[in-house]
């Protein structure tokens, strides 16, 4: 019996398996080389900030503010941008994480995959994640400053002819940023949900656990890990956008911090844009528009990295209580 033949007796082909592994290298070092292309375009861009950005990166810049002049390399501080930036993502998150997990819970739990409701809700979360941010800024000063804020204040200060809620504040900017990261959230929290075997929903249900105990202590605290991973994404995405917090809620300069939900805030990456277009003298103020990108991208790095520690310290806990 020759060779061919006993190819085709026992179904295995030399030739097609070498091809198979030759194909299998070409494409995996193509995928490693794009991998390498990226990263490395990540660090020229991460080392060129570092670069510019430390030599004005001082102690006192980051805990001062711009009271004097905001140009001025020797005067300059972001203390405010930085508090400012720090609340409204906060703030967003307080928002967007509830409402997030609760969408999510209801599309995986309760409704059916079939209904007209299901598919509209998967549909406008699917167009809401492809919407620009710019409009976002549209609608939250239409909606909230204009609609909800006004009729807050005809409700709550009719005589009072100066507004307080229908203006820019930090609660209208970290709503529409919540509308904004809301598709993250959802698509992650209702990824984690399916993820969870369905022999854990039902050995709660036939202990005689209801639906709704079942996923409050078995299915939530299993998919905890990644709401977190979804909260981490909207606070990425969230920490240095500034087209929807242009209409909403950002100052060009504050005297003062933030003191209620209807007040206006300074923020990082408003302040980059204004050092970037508005200064008399680029030149002089490049070393303050490093530094602000610079500790901008800190601030995103450390609230990140507290929102992935206690994402491990769940996974941990939930380790050792198995």
């Amino acid at each position: 019996m020759n060779r061919a033949a006993l190819s085709s007796q026992t179904g295995c082909n030399p030739f097609a398996r070498v091809h198979g592994d030759a194909t299998s290298r070409i494409w995996t070092g193509l995928t490693l080389g794009s991998t390498l292309v990226i990263l490395g375009i990540l660090a020229l861009i991460l080392g060129n900030i570092a670069w510019n950005g430390l030599p004005g990166l001082s102690f006192r810049f980051l805990i001062s503010g711009a009271d004097k002049d905001m140009f001025d390399v020797e005067k300059a501080g972001v203390l405010p941008m930085i508090v400012g930036t720090a609340a409204r993502v906060i703030l967003m998150s307080l928002f967007v994480i509830p409402i997030g997990v609760v969408t999510a819970i209801y599309l995986n739990e309760y409704a059916k995959s079939t209904s007209k409701l299901t598919r509209f809700i998967r549909a406008a979360v699917n167009n809401l994640a492809g919407v620009p941010s710019i409009v976002f800024g549209l609608f939250g000063l239409g909606f909230f400053i204009h609609f909800a804020g006004g009729s807050l204040d005809l409700l709550l200060n009719p005589k009072n002819s100066e507004p307080v809620w229908g203006k820019p504040g930090i609660l209208w900017a970290s709503l529409t940023l919540a509308v904004m990261t809301m598709p993250l959230v959802i698509v992650a929290t209702e990824e984690s949900l399916k993820a969870i075997t369905p022999g854990l929903r039902d050995a709660s249900l036939a202990l005689g656990a209801t639906k709704l105990e079942t996923i409050r202590k078995v299915v939530l605290p299993q998919a905890l890990p990644g709401i977190l991973t979804g909260g981490i994404l909207a606070v990425s995405r969230a920490s240095g956008e500034v087209a929807p917090i242009l209409f909403t809620g950002a100052a060009y300069y504050m005297a003062h911090y933030p003191h209620s939900l209807s007040d206006q805030f300074m923020d990082l990456g408003y302040h980059v844009f204004i050092l970037s277009t508005q200064s008399p003298n680029i030149d002089q103020t490049r070393p303050i528009l490093y530094a602000t990108v610079l500790a901008l991208l800190l601030l995103t790095f450390t609230l990140n990295i507290m929102a992935i520690l206690l994402r491990a310290k769940i996974r941990k806990g939930m380790r050792a209580g198995h």
